[in-house]
């Protein structure tokens, strides 16, 4: 039995995790009281009664799980006031009553699951619109009514959702297209009516879709075979009627079920439908209608026989087919005169003619020598980037970076970065040119972003150099470094607070930051960023789980907390500690709980020479001694900075804005020294960018 005395545990209590045990009784009505718990589970337990009221005062609970249960009575409206909860499981009890609405202020969730209940009454608007979700929502097996809300839309980072086995009805809601991540559509066993929303088609990344057991009618909507993606699909018990498509998931007929459709015909022989009757010509119907030209000889005619046809004759003298004649060729020289004029402007006007040049399979095949492995300047985590030069006039250098759709998440990522990247225009954030979604030759599905191309590589080309590049001396100057901070502190800046929609980049590295031939930085790969909502005077969305790289991830995020633009600044944070201390955050050195912005704060401030990397501050000559010291002093600043950044609490780690501003002042203090150079004396040894790529 579970004892009341649970309520009397320390209040410094910060886990209570008991799942998967035979523990019964009551949830003590004091449970309250353990004000800093963060953790509370006993999901899996034979736990009866109802959720007691003081739940609501567990205000720091991250995790609630009281899944697979006896639990009764109704939610309690109090635990609207969980606002910091990432995951709520109530599945499997026997709860029941409405949802509550104050669920929607738990904007920090990433994951509700209340399947397998008896909740009663409609789904709150407000739950559909906690945009944080990311990972699940369920509300499976209830008896929830009425409908969908459209404000389902608001979920655009969800993976699944499941409202199956409810009473919902109306129809299924457009909306659903604004959910561009999502994975699995699970609406079968309601009272669904009409058609499947033409919207949906937008869903590239779907893999699986239940209509099962509803009323759903119309013809199976053709897009449903170019998600290639999808590999389930359910339209079962409803009254689907026409010929079943042919291509994509209907291609397989273990994964598709339409059974319980009389009026359905043809498709995959497999699936033992009845073949689709064709429409026979039928004289007795058939009309007809006759162009007699005036002055043109006639052509002798049949009969005419009222009751089997029908004629409809025209009589065109050559007058009239003169007069047609020179209306036509007039309206066509204006439709390719106001053709030709919009295209002008259009050139005139926008900055960004190049993003609408369209490319295909076979420009890419030839622009990168057939993907070749001599024109690879790069890999990721979801693709290859090759070097390219496409045909045309301006016979333009191009990085393309063409996703592997093998991998689970590529597909998402190329939605992302399309969307992340459409309408943000700065100079320090890499331009996409265009983007190619089709087939192959072989006829797999192919997608590629084509971006400019930066001569001088990757960040990390230049603070790591290979084994074998080490022969050439390619070591960024003190004053190149800062100046490329600056740039990538600018393009944080403008994501997070000037592009309309806040953006969290969530994969800030050496890697992702692209040098052009001036030495002027990029920021790239936008295929994990984030689009921000604001709520309540702030702006979030849900993390999903870890989201970048090891060493550059906000501690936070390892706690499922929500991603923000604090999580970027982390990530700058370490960059730069990187940068001028020339260690990864995951050097072999960082071990038993050391970390790089530990090793850098340890040696401050008489020993921040040696964790400085050591080419930056070494004077040539006494002339340049005070010179050294200016410079050593600034570049302690800059590691303070970089450590303010890192700082593990979100709440005191610097704005962009003022990152920018005492950069400045550094840079400022640099340049008053006169010895450190502009940006182009990007090397030590004062030889100009590399080359090697034009």
């Amino acid at each position: 039995m579970l004892p009341d005395s649970i309520a009397n545990f320390s209040t410094n209590l910060q886990h209570l995790d008991m799942d998967n045990n035979y523990i019964s009784g009551k949830i003590s009505s004091d449970i309250g009281n353990l004000v800093n718990l963060m953790v509370f589970s006993m999901d899996g337990n034979l736990i009866y009664g109802s959720i007691p009221l003081s739940i609501g005062m567990l205000r720091k609970l991250n995790l609630l799980a009281l899944g697979n249960n006896k639990l009764t009575g109704e939610i309690p409206s109090t635990i609207g006031n969980l606002t910091q909860l990432n995951k709520l499981y109530l599945d499997s009890n026997e709860l029941s009553g409405n949802i509550p609405v104050s669920l929607g202020k738990c904007q920090n969730l990433i994951r509700l699951d209340l399947g397998s209940n008896k909740l009663t009454g409609i789904i709150p608007k407000e739950v559909v619109s906690i945009s944080g979700l990311s990972i699940s929502l369920s509300l499976a097996s209830n008896s929830l009514s009425g409908l969908i809300p459209s404000e389902i839309g608001s979920l655009i980072n969800v993976n699944i959702l499941d409202f199956s086995m409810n009473k919902l009805s109306g129809e299924i809601p457009s909306t659903l297209s604004e959910c561009q991540v999502l994975e699995g559509l699970y609406v079968g066993g309601n009272l669904f009516q009409g058609s499947i929303p033409s919207s949906l088609a937008s869903l590239r990344g779907i893999q699986k879709l239940d209509f099962a057991k509803n009323k759903l009618s119309g013809k199976i909507p053709d897009f449903l075979q170019d998600f290639h993606g999808l590999d389930y699909l359910n339209l079962s018990f409803n009254n689907f009627e026409g010929e079943v498509p042919l291509l994509g998931v209907f291609a397989n007929a273990s994964a598709v079920s339409v059974i319980g459709n009389s009026k359905l015909c043809g498709g995959n022989p497999e699936m033992h439908l009845p073949a689709c009757p064709s429409e026979p010509f039928n004289k007795k119907h058939h009309s007809r209608t006759v162009i007699v030209i005036c002055g043109m000889p006639a052509c002798p005619s049949e009969p005419f026989n009222k009751k089997h046809h029908s004629r409809t004759v025209i009589v065109i003298c050559g007058s009239t087919i003169l007069l047609i004649f020179v209306i036509l060729l007039f309206c066509f020289l204006v439709v390719r005169c106001h053709r030709k004029g919009s295209r002008i402007n259009s050139l005139d006007s926008s900055p960004t003619i190049e993003q609408n040049v369209k490319v295909t399979y076979g420009d890419l095949v030839r622009a990168t020598n057939g993907f070749s492995e001599g024109n690879i300047i790069g890999t990721g985590s979801f693709g290859t980037v090759y070097k390219g030069l496409l045909d045309g006039e301006s016979r333009k250098v191009v990085a393309v970076k063409v996703l592997n759709l093998q991998i689970q998440g590529a597909s998402r990522t190329f939605i992302a970065e399309c969307d992340a990247v459409k309408n943000i225009r700065h100079r320090n954030i890499l331009k996409i040119l265009t983007i190619c979604s089709g087939v192959d030759f072989k006829g797999n599905d192919f997608k590629a972003v084509v971006f400019e191309f930066m001569e001088n590589g990757s960040l990390d080309d230049w603070l790591h150099p290979k084994a074998n590049e080490q022969s050439k001396p390619k070591k960024l100057n003190l004053m190149a470094r800062l100046d490329i901070a600056i740039d990538v502190a600018y393009a944080l800046d403008y994501l997070h607070h000037q592009c309309g929609k806040p953006i969290v980049h969530c994969d800030l590295k050496p890697s992702n930051i692209l040098l052009d031939y001036n030495i002027i930085a990029h920021v790239g790969d936008f295929g994990l960023a984030k689009f921000l909502k604001k709520v309540a005077s702030q702006y979030s969305t849900s993390s999903a789980g870890l989201r970048g790289t090891i060493g550059y991830i906000a501690p936070e995020y390892g706690m499922g907390n929500e991603v923000s633009t604090c999580g970027d600044v982390y990530s700058y944070g370490i960059l730069l500690l990187e940068m001028f201390t020339g260690k990864r955050p995951t050097d072999d050195m960082f071990v038993g709980g050391l970390t790089l912005p530990m090793f850098v704060k340890m040696a401050f401030p008489e020993q921040i020479t040696d964790v400085i990397e050591a080419h930056l501050l070494t004077p040539s000559d006494d002339a340049e001694s005070m010179n050294y010291a200016r410079a050593t002093n600034c570049m302690a600043t800059i590691l303070r900075i970089g450590i303010s950044c890192s700082n593990e609490l979100p709440a005191e780690r610097m704005e962009t804005d003022k990152i920018i501003k005492e950069l400045h002042i550094v840079r400022d203090m640099l340049m008053r020294n006169g010895n450190y150079g502009e940006r182009q004396r990007v090397l030590q040894s004062g030889e100009g960018p590399s080359t090697n790529n034009h």
